[in-house]
């Protein structure tokens, strides 16, 4: 004697199984490493370089900051308040503009501005991998354009800036 299957002889338990098996292959198919590692084999994930800077930051020793963020070598990154994981640092120079005087000669002097009040103006060279595609680069699943707010995060600092530039060497 054979059985016949029908789909009145499913029970509420066996539709609550088979709901569970579908929405976990569903989590399986669509998780992040595997969107990760299917772009990867796809080649849109590639070697980006980002320029960040960051203006006014108050600080008592601006040199010792600079060479302390240089020894670290990775910062964390948040961009639009979207926490987006480590990246490698290329370096990080300071941008501060010295003060120029144009002189009644016509000659032009500059000097290094050495008011507090005037803060570090430091930029941040920044390497990481990052999907990129028509519409640019996807870096931790946020696009990231010039212009863009993002915050950078060390063992000593936390500093708020915005992207710079955008490079795929």
């Amino acid at each position: 004697m054979q059985r016949r299957f029908s789909l009145s002889s499913i029970t509420f338990v066996d539709g609550l199984a088979i709901t569970a098996t579908v929405v976990a292959l569903a989590g399986v198919v669509w998780s992040p490493k595997l969107t990760n590692a299917v772009a990867r084999a796809t080649g849109s994930i590639k070697q980006v370089e980002v320029s960040v800077d960051v203006r006014h930051l108050q600080v008592a020793d601006s040199d010792a900051l600079l060479e302390a963020i240089r020894e670290e070598g990775t910062v964390s990154i948040v961009i639009r308040n979207q926490p987006a994981g480590r990246v490698g640092l290329m370096s990080v120079e300071d941008i501060s503009r010295p003060l120029t005087q144009l002189l009644p000669n016509g000659t032009v002097l500059e000097a290094e501005d050495t008011s507090p009040a005037r803060g570090l103006h430091a930029r941040f060279r920044l390497k990481a991998e990052a999907e990129t595609g028509p519409s640019g680069v996807v870096f931790g699943g946020t696009k990231l354009k010039i212009g863009s707010p993002v915050e950078l995060e060390g063992r000593l600092y936390r500093v708020n800036g915005f992207v710079s530039g955008v490079t795929i060497p």
